[in-house]
């Protein structure tokens, strides 16, 4: 079983603070390193985002995908 460095509930997290808090959080991972986001819908969005703002820098592996809860591993490159 994998062990992630950091797991963070996104519905936790007022609308503004959600993506500046996943990426704080990536930025902070040490490199081999993965974190775990949990959600509510599908991250999709934030995939794009991270595709735009950090090319070649992390994978993206979907561990659940709803249709209440989605687990999205984060590694740093």
């Amino acid at each position: 079983m994998e062990t992630y460095e950091k797991v963070i509930h996104v519905p936790d997290y007022p609308p503004k603070e959600k993506h500046p808090t996943i990426f704080k959080a990536f930025d902070e991972l040490a490199s081999g390193k993965t974190m775990q986001i949990v959600n509510d819908h599908d991250p999709r969005p934030l995939l794009y985002q991270f595709m735009m703002e950090r090319p070649e820098q992390f994978t993206w592996e979907y561990l659940e995908e709803g249709p209440e809860i989605w687990k999205v591993a984060i590694s740093k490159k």
